[in-house]
């Protein structure tokens, strides 16, 4: 332990954000992070704790309390602190496949779980991680791993999105031969298409695909593979498959006037403004435009966010966004306590953008829409919404959201983002391969393992758990390798 007080003499300093009225004149990365000197001070508040909960991954609660990919979280804050960033570096690399992803995107289970938490605010872990991967990409450490020897053992991945990412890089450097397919334009997935760039600029995407390419990963887009490729020539042609397609079907608002022009799935309003970001700079003009509208946003979470973010960069008139359920403590319940995932209100980049802007929190709780509506010429003018309480059913015990009567409203809305979270994977992929999916439609493989029940084919990330983090579709993946990697030589060393 470097320092053993260093959590009693130093306080935590996180990165400066750009202010918000300015930030939402441009798409870029907007966070102004700490000097290495002082980076290096926020590593030496970490306790090396007796039983870190930081680097657990462990349910607790019903939630999981620190990393599910088990960083030695620890040993890389201590390694920080002492300035050994090449040693940090291959530290984080032994349990993690894309630091830069999860330094931007991640909630940071580990902060989450970190003992400061008890007596004040925890360690800087995710910013440390940043530090760490991007120190490394800059005095040239990050180099392609190529292996050695080949196995002559061919794999396909089905979709590029983190978990995809990662199976393909474990594999490969395994010595299988990887052949990763991608039904969109540019490889990344939700990576890519699902986050803004303000959030994850998708410069850092094409950096680790170069580095995967040199390492052998061969990368095909505009692959729908279930469509324009027969799952059947993939079998043929490969000794093993993995399913990365995440959860992409969106959940729907199924209510009067739902057919109404200039309603749309967040994914796809997020995806187009990027898509046209990255073309153009969003002179071709190819994307859903917010610019002076009432953008109605349905749904909370971080893509609820993004998209009211978005909403605000494209101009938009007024932004609101309506979350079902009741507004969340802005501290701890009791019965809510430490380690546990910190059930707490988040005012997130977004929100802070739209109270500079707006002088008020863009949200509206326990309020959901009943009904849009549209002009002579279709298009979605308004939107009437209506108070929401819960209520214990009787029968089943289940505590509902319902109507409140006579608490029925019409606010103004010309653009609607559905950002309801998703379903589960989509059918026409899970049919081209046979695979069965469970009640929630993802994909079911065999217990505490990753393969279907179609011998060779197996499943990862957001397509096998659900809709769920960035962090844990790289578990995912990495798992998921693992397995493929034991079937095809009897054992794994991954």
């Amino acid at each position: 332990m470097g320092k053993p007080t260093g959590f009693l003499e130093y306080n935590r300093v996180s990165a400066q954000m750009e202010e918000p009225k300015e930030r939402i004149k441009h798409f870029r990365e907007f966070k102004k992070y700490l000097p290495i000197e002082e980076q290096q001070k926020q590593g030496a508040r970490c306790m090396e704790c007796g039983v870190p909960f930081c680097q657990s991954g462990d349910v607790l609660g019903g939630m999981v309390s620190g990393c599910p990919l088990h960083n030695l979280v620890p040993e890389t804050n201590d390694l920080v602190y002492t300035g050994n960033w090449e040693q940090a570096y291959l530290r984080l690399s032994k349990t993690h496949s894309f630091p830069e992803f999860t330094a931007r995107v991640c909630p940071a289970l580990c902060e989450a779980a970190c003992t400061c938490n008890l007596n004040g605010e925890p360690v800087g872990t995710k910013e440390n991680e940043h530090a760490i991967i991007e120190t490394a990409f800059e005095r040239g450490w990050v180099k392609p791993q190529v292996p050695k020897v080949r196995t002559g053992k061919k794999v396909a991945v089905i979709g590029s999105g983190p978990s995809g990412l990662a199976a393909a890089q474990q594999l490969n450097r395994r010595g299988h031969q990887v052949t990763v397919f991608e039904r969109s334009d540019r490889i990344g997935g939700l990576l890519r298409y699902g986050i803004p760039n303000m959030k994850l600029d998708k410069a850092v995407i094409d950096r680790r695909v170069r580095l995967m390419e040199e390492e052998g990963v061969v990368f095909k887009t505009g692959a729908d593979v279930g469509k324009d490729i027969k799952a059947a020539e993939l079998q043929k042609e490969f000794d093993r498959i993995v399913l990365c397609c995440g959860a992409s079907n969106p959940r729907d608002i199924k209510v009067p006037g739902r057919d109404a022009h200039h309603i749309y799935f967040a994914v796809d309003f997020l995806a187009s403004v990027t898509r046209s970001l990255l073309d153009s700079g969003l002179k071709d003009h190819k994307f859903v435009s917010a610019k002076g509208k009432h953008v109605l946003v349905i749904g909370g979470g971080d893509t609820g966010n993004d998209c009211v973010g978005t909403a605000l960069r494209l101009g938009a008139k007024s932004v609101t966004q309506l979350e079902m359920m009741p507004k969340a403590p802005d501290t701890r319940a009791d019965s809510n306590p430490w380690p546990q995932w910190p059930c707490v209100c988040k005012t997130d980049y977004g929100q802070e953008e739209a109270i500079a802007v707006f002088g008020h929190d863009p949200r509206i709780y326990q309020t959901t829409v009943t009904e849009f509506i549209k002009d002579e010429k279709g298009d979605v003018q308004k939107a009437k919404t209506v108070k929401l309480e819960s209520k214990r059913d009787e029968k089943t015990g289940r505590i509902n959201m319902v109507p409140v009567k006579g608490s029925e409203e019409v606010i103004e809305a010309q653009l609607v983002l559905i950002a309801a979270g998703f379903l589960g994977s989509q059918k026409y992929v899970t049919d081209a391969f046979k695979v069965s999916v469970d009640e929630r439609t993802n994909v079911a493989t065999k217990p505490e393992g990753y393969e279907t029940g179609i011998p060779g084919i197996f499943a990862a990330g957001d397509m096998h758990r659900g809709q769920s983090l960035v962090v844990w579709a790289i578990r995912e993946g990495r798992k998921a390798a693992e397995e493929v990697d034991a079937s095809l030589m009897g054992y794994s060393n991954l």
